[in-house]
């Protein structure tokens, strides 16, 4: 199963309305079937307002493949720090403090 991906448009520059609707029918007939698009006005006053658009499209074949090999990577790191981890439990226990708070070594 292949794992779908958010993708960002902003339209930042628009002259008039006519062109504003162009740009966004245009976007719209160009999104891939059941991509759940939103549209949001962003900005503000001091460094301008711009309309995002995210949608859902599915991820590529190279995308895929780079996220396989980071993802077997990220699991052999933490299986080596599980191991390690495992390795480390039981060699020293601290006490709670209060009554003696002395270090007791565990074998």
């Amino acid at each position: 199963m292949s794992r779908r991906v958010k993708e960002i448009v902003d339209v930042r520059d628009h002259g008039s309305l006519d062109e504003l609707i162009a740009s966004l029918s245009a976007l719209r007939d160009a999104l891939p079937e059941g991509s759940e698009a939103e549209l949001k006005l962003r900005g503000d006053e001091v460094f301008g307002h711009r309309i995002t658009i995210t949608y859902f499209r599915d991820q590529t074949e190279a995308e895929a493949e780079c996220e396989r090999r980071y993802a077997e990577a990220d699991r052999e790191a933490k299986e080596k720090q599980l191991a390690q981890l495992q390795q480390e439990l039981g060699k020293v226990c601290y006490e709670a403090p209060g009554k003696r708070g002395k270090l007791r070594i565990v074998a």
